[in-house]
C-alpha cells in the first residue's frame, strides 16, 4: 500500500511491525517522531490495528496510518479506519494528533485524504466523537462529513455519499 500524500502531510500505512514499534516506543528507521508522539490514542490505534490483523488479516487500505509532516517527515499522530468495510460497505474512521500539532488543520487534511480513498472505492465512512469534543466535530465537518445525530454521549457523522456511489471519482491525493 502506498502512502497518501496531501499538501502538507504523508499518511503512511501501518504494518504490523510498525504498529509494534509504536507500542514499544521505538521509531526504528521509519523516521523521526514528535517529542510527544505516540499519544494514548496512537497506542490504542496500534493495538486495534494489530487485533484486526490477527483476527482478519491486514485490512489495508482500510487500516491505520501514521500522520507525518511532509516538511521533515516527523510523525505527529495517526488516522485510519477501524477495520475493513462491513457487509453494508461502511467503515469507521478515527484520528488524533499530538497536542503541539493541533489547531493547524492537519486532522481535517488527513481525514479528507481518507474520505477520498474510501469514496474512490465506493465505501461509506462513519465516525463519532464525544459531545464536548467540539474540535473533533469541527474536523469532521471541515473534512466534508455531515452530522447524523446525537445521543447522551456522542455526536455521529457520516460521509455524504452512500456505499458503492457510482459517481465516486479517483482520489485527488496521490501515492508518494
Amino acid at each position: 500500500m502506498d502512502d497518501l500524500v496531501t499538501e502538507r502531510l504523508i499518511l503512511r500505512p501501518l504494518t504490523p511491525r510498525q504498529a509494534r514499534r509504536i507500542l514499544d516506543g521505538d521509531p526504528g528507521h521509519d523516521g523521526p517522531w514528535a517529542s510527544d508522539y505516540p499519544t494514548d490514542g496512537d497506542l490504542a490505534g496500534a493495538r486495534r490495528y494489530l487485533r484486526v490483523c490477527a483476527q482478519d488479516g491486514d485490512p489495508q487500505p482500510f487500516g491505520a496510518y501514521e500522520i507525518r509532516l511532509r516538511e521533515d517527515g516527523r510523525a505527529i499522530g495517526g488516522a485510519g479506519f477501524h477495520a475493513a468495510p462491513d457487509p453494508s460497505g461502511t467503515v469507521t474512521v478515527g484520528y488524533g494528533l499530538v497536542p503541539a500539532a493541533r489547531g493547524r488543520g492537519y486532522a481535517s487534511e488527513a481525514l479528507r485524504a481518507l474520505l477520498e480513498l474510501a469514496r474512490a472505492r465506493g465505501v461509506r465512512v462513519v465516525g463519532d466523537t464525544d459531545l464536548d469534543n467540539t474540535a473533533s466535530q469541527h474536523v469532521m465537518t471541515a473534512a466534508g462529513m455531515r452530522p447524523t445525530g446525537r445521543d447522551q454521549r456522542l455526536a455521529y457523522y457520516e460521509s455524504p455519499w452512500p456505499p458503492d456511489d457510482p459517481g465516486a471519482s479517483a482520489p485527488s491525493t496521490h501515492a508518494g
